[in-house]
């Protein structure tokens, strides 16, 4: 499975321990993520991340490009929803896009460990049938 990881930069420290904690399910499948959020992470976690742009510099909608194409499976996207990010507009994509083509989307810690859980229960091979 693909996943997307990205994060607010008050949620990077969040990223890299809920990574650390959930090293074992992100290890059997192919991580991708915005280019800071995705160092951290290989940085805490040993995790091969195939890293893109930074978020604000073009990485989110490298993203969404995967989105669109049904490349990704699982989104994770920490998000800051108490400071306003003057790229906002292009953050709010992938969410939408997580909506039109039906990706599963966690936006916050509770939602992440339900959605990583489940994937390692099996409960994303609908996926492999939906490609």
């Amino acid at each position: 499975m693909n996943i997307g990881l990205v994060a607010h930069d008050a949620k990077k420290k969040l990223m890299q321990n809920f990574c650390i904690a959930y090293k074992g399910i992100l290890s059997r499948n192919d991580v991708f993520a915005t280019g800071t959020t995705g160092r951290l992470v290989e940085e805490a976690t040993g995790l091969s991340i195939r890293k893109y742009l930074p978020g604000h510099l073009g990485g989110t909608q490298q993203l969404g490009a995967m989105i669109e194409h049904n490349e990704m499976d699982l989104v994770i996207f920490l998000r800051d929803a108490i400071t306003a990010k003057s790229h906002e507009p292009d953050v709010n994509v992938v969410v939408r896009q997580c909506d039109a083509h039906n990706i599963p989307l966690a936006t916050n810690l509770a939602t992440a460990e339900l959605l990583i859980l489940s994937l390692d229960r099996g409960d994303f091979e609908w996926r492999e049938m939906y490609k």
